[in-house]
């Protein structure tokens, strides 16, 4: 499985040994609590089981208690294999509210109630922990983690948020950078074609650059607009009315000069030669190739995936050796 890792912000640095050793000592007190919970509720869900007219009242707090770790590492094997089914983490929270009960009409009082109604509690509340966790960083690892939006920005300008956060659902953009980077140059295409056009410069745009401004993939660099719009026929002055004085047009930019992929390439191995995984991004390279924002995610990619296959080389020479 290929694992990609995002370069618009940095890596979160690794565990250090005593921080693992402490989540170690924390995932083994989280365990022994949560069982202890469960054994906590034989004695209520078995007794339940024997009104219900069990002939065996014990298998049926042992069969929920099973139950519930097992779904738990299923949701995580799940994760794991990027085959994550959403109803699987919710079964060990249904058994959990089961045995939630029957513990809670096992109580003499209200204190009772709900001391016999936490200790089920805490398996789920631990393992739902772990679960967003391993999820978190499988995501990561895979690329397929949608990064969140702050919650301030969705207070101070929901709108506008609302619609980046649309796009990056559309535009299948994980990282958060990322989704700011091209709202940013659809905005300055945006200020571009209006000062081509004029106010009403939808009317006057070609449907194809409509359509890539749309979509996210126009560039102020690399748009492929007409500076010149169509010309219309100006009405002719009334009689008695002084004609309107025209006004000049621009002259006309001249075309700048494209570079192939090949050519970008070879210029971004060249500039990017002393830069490290995470400092290769689509801005910096943007930037240093003074390329288009499109050009400049592909040059990422590809310069990533060759970074890629050659440590995959060494550590497979160095097996083999």
């Amino acid at each position: 499985m290929t694992t990609t890792t995002s370069t618009d912000r940095p890596a979160v640095p690794p565990l250090t040994r005593p921080e693992m050793g402490l989540a170690g000592v924390g995932a083994l007190a989280a365990a022994s609590v949560g069982a202890l919970g469960l054994v906590a509720s034989f004695d209520a869900v078995s007794e339940a089981a024997l009104r219900w007219g069990f002939a065996s009242p014990w298998m049926l707090p042992v069969g929920i208690d099973v139950a519930i770790p097992v779904f738990t590492v299923a949701n995580l094997l799940l994760i794991r294999m990027d085959m994550a089914l959403a109803w699987v983490r919710f079964v060990p929270w249904v058994l959990t509210l089961v045995t939630c009960g029957l513990n809670v009409a096992a109580g003499q009082g209200v204190w009772a109630k709900v001391a016999h109604g936490t200790m089920p509690l805490l398996w789920v509340a631990f393992s739902e922990i772990g679960a967003h966790i391993y999820a978190v960083r499988i995501g990561a690892a895979t690329g397929r983690r949608m990064d969140k939006i702050r919650f301030g920005r969705w207070l101070l300008a929901f709108p506008s948020t609302f619609a980046l956060w649309r796009r990056m659902t559309l535009w299948e953009i994980t990282s958060y950078t990322e989704a700011l980077e091209r709202e940013k140059e659809r905005q300055l295409a945006r200020a571009d074609l209006r000062e081509t056009y004029g106010r009403r410069w939808r009317k006057h745009t070609p449907h194809r650059t409509r359509v890539l401004l749309r979509l996210g993939d126009l560039a102020p660099a690399a748009a492929d607009v007409d500076p010149t719009p169509a010309s219309q026929p100006e009405p002719e002055p009334l009689k008695g009315e002084a004609p309107k004085p025209r006004r000049s047009r621009k002259p006309s930019p001249k075309p700048k000069a494209t570079r192939s992929a090949a050519e970008l390439l070879a210029a971004a191995r060249e500039a990017t030669g002393g830069w490290s995984d995470a400092e290769i991004n689509a801005e910096k390279i943007r930037t240093a190739l003074r390329c288009s924002a499109a050009n400049s995610r592909t040059v990422r990619d590809a310069l990533l995936a060759e970074r890629a296959e050659a440590r995959r080389l060494v550590e497979f020479e160095g097996a083999a050796a």
